[in-house]
């Protein structure tokens, strides 16, 4: 059975409509930029509504818990075959104040030792064009359930 997961496409207009996406912490994304941003978001845990896993995993990843209601958006399939439920919420946040929750790793691999990476090493605005570049692949409909809502 596919994982579950869901997140929140954060959205602000400026000048232009600007999303916030993620980039991984760990030495896997490390030197990977176009392509590898993200939705904050995470596995939907036993007993917990997708909006309320949404909210915690974007609190968790980022440090900050957004405020309002998130607004279902879409539900994609990625490239490993997890379904990630999204939703969309208005609102900002500094991504100086990102603080990321961590995880450990033996790396370098099968040398024993174990390294602490945040989840999260860095957050970033885009427009909905500069994101279609930065956003994983199989997360580009949700880009595309965006602009049809704020349309």
């Amino acid at each position: 059975m596919a994982q579950e997961s869901a997140g929140i496409l954060l959205w602000r207009r400026r000048e232009r409509l600007e999303v916030l996406l993620i980039h991984p912490g760990g030495p896997f994304w490390a030197n990977r930029h176009e392509g590898a941003w993200m939705i904050p978001k995470g596995l939907i845990e036993a007993g917990e509504t997708p909006a309320a896993a949404a909210l915690r995993e974007f609190e968790e990843e980022l440090g900050i818990r957004p405020a309002g209601s998130p607004v279902p958006l879409c539900r994609i399939r990625q490239a490993g075959g997890k379904w990630v439920e999204a939703f969309a919420l208005e609102g900002d946040l500094d991504v100086a104040e990102v603080r990321s929750n961590g995880f450990e790793i033996e790396w370098p691999p099968r040398s024993g030792r174990r390294q602490a990476f945040p989840e999260v090493d860095r957050a970033g605005w885009f427009s909905l064009a500069e994101a279609r570049a930065m956003i994983l692949p199989s997360q580009r409909p949700i880009l595309d359930a965006l602009e049809r809502l704020s349309a």
